[in-house]
């Protein structure tokens, strides 16, 4: 994925909120590439009609026939579908991981990994082993 796609420091990801109407493969490859990467609900717009709301977490775009595998917002389970059965690609949910960087979870991480080990300290000085 071009790296002009991705969020960096406080800007909004540049899929958020957009829709493509996929007119060629190409184009429908490089989409649905960037849902798998996408962190929020994507829609899907079918040849049939239908439309689909739900978080893409896998994808075979070598399979004989290519598809993607998604998490549905109204259904339990998940579903498969084929690249050939996808006319359009919104990226209608919130990127759940936009303001949440590297940086952020290493403090967190390091300020939890410090209150544990004073926690261990104060309950070794309680029972006489400090």
């Amino acid at each position: 994925m071009p790296q002009e796609t991705k969020a960096h420091g406080s800007e909004r990801p540049q899929w958020e909120g957009r829709a493509f109407p996929l007119e060629n493969q190409t184009e429908l490859f490089e989409v649905i590439e960037a849902a798998f990467d996408y962190r929020g609900d994507v829609t899907l717009e079918l040849r049939d009609g239908t439309r689909i709301v739900g978080y893409v977490f896998n994808r075979d775009p070598k399979a004989a026939e290519p598809y993607i595998q998604l998490f549905p917002q109204e259904e339990a389970g998940t579903k498969a579908i084929k690249y050939a059965d996808i006319m359009a690609v919104a990226f209608t949910g919130e990127d759940t991981a936009f303001g949440k960087s590297w940086e952020g979870w290493v403090t967190k991480s390091e300020a939890l990994r410090k209150a544990e080990a004073e926690r261990v300290r104060a309950e070794a000085e309680v029972r006489g082993d400090l």
